[in-house]
């Protein structure tokens, strides 16, 4: 099979543990890129933190980001697709969280925002101290986050729930499931992650995939946790991470090297560059 379009997730995949692009990664890539296929940064990330990555690798190409509720040109010129949450949904995921004493942010393609300043908020901000001001993610620290929507006029792209105490979080994601329009999953084990109802990597996907004429039997697609099983199932090859989850590699069609072993780039030089090692 001929493939044309290369769909990878970031964190866990094409990232290693210090959240870089390994240089074996960056060859394959580049190598893929001149050859003619395109890469596609398929994130649960905000579009800003994606952008950055897209700019390192020279990539031209849309990003997906905020677990494919959001499509855009990365020059913001088209916005390809969206899906907000809706305020009524919003409402009601908020109310629960407050109730159970649950650790949120939430977030549109620019704007980060969150109750409190914690240890995921701090690294945002060391984040945008390494970075130029264009690359900067807007951080903001909200006491009411409905009365912020609505008095800003936002679009919440997705709500994170962090908790390592695992039986917390694994109720609270029962509870809020039961709450209609909206869709659940998780991209490590310690979070869950809601987004509108039918919002997923794999339909994202699908629909960029349309606009660039390119048939899901030419797509890899690479991951390693369970909000990437959508893209894994409808790529022509799924592909996960020896270091993703179980669902995942379950899900797929093959297993990669791990992300701190260059599992992406491996992928491209025998997938595309037909490399033997």
């Amino acid at each position: 099979m001929s493939y044309k379009l290369i769909a990878t997730d970031m964190d866990g995949t094409l990232l290693n543990s210090q959240n870089k692009i390994t240089d074996r990664n960056k060859k394959a890539i580049l190598e893929a890129l001149e050859a003619g296929v395109k890469v596609i940064l398929c994130t649960g990330r905000i579009f800003t933190s994606a952008l950055y990555y897209a700019k390192t690798l020279k990539l031209d190409t849309p990003i997906i980001a905020c677990n494919g509720a959001y499509i855009a040109e990365q020059d913001k010129s088209k916005i390809i697709y969206e899906e907000p949450i809706s305020i009524e949904s919003f409402k009601k995921i908020v109310e629960i969280a407050e109730e159970e004493n649950m650790y949120y942010h939430f977030y549109d393609d620019s704007t980060f925002y969150a109750r409190e300043l914690n240890d995921t908020i701090m690294n945002y901000m060391n984040w945008n101290k390494e970075r130029d001001e264009m690359d900067r993610i807007d951080i903001r620290i909200v006491k009411n986050p409905l009365d912020t929507i609505k008095d800003e006029n936002r679009k919440v792209y997705k709500i994170v729930f962090v908790d390592e105490n695992r039986e917390k979080l694994k109720r609270f994601r029962e509870k809020i499931s039961t709450i209609k329009g909206i869709e659940v999953a998780s991209s490590w084990w310690s979070n869950v992650e809601v987004m509108n109802e039918g919002v997923s990597k794999g339909k994202a996907l699908n629909k960029l995939c349309d606009m660039l004429n390119i048939s899901m039997d030419e797509v890899i697609a690479i991951g390693d946790n369970e909000n990437d099983i959508p893209m894994l199932k409808v790529a022509g090859l799924g592909i996960a991470m020896a270091n993703g989850e179980g669902v995942a590699k379950d899900a797929a069609d093959y297993i990669a090297d791990t992300n701190d072993e260059s599992g992406v780039g491996k992928i491209i030089e025998k997938f595309i560059l037909k490399k033997d090692k």
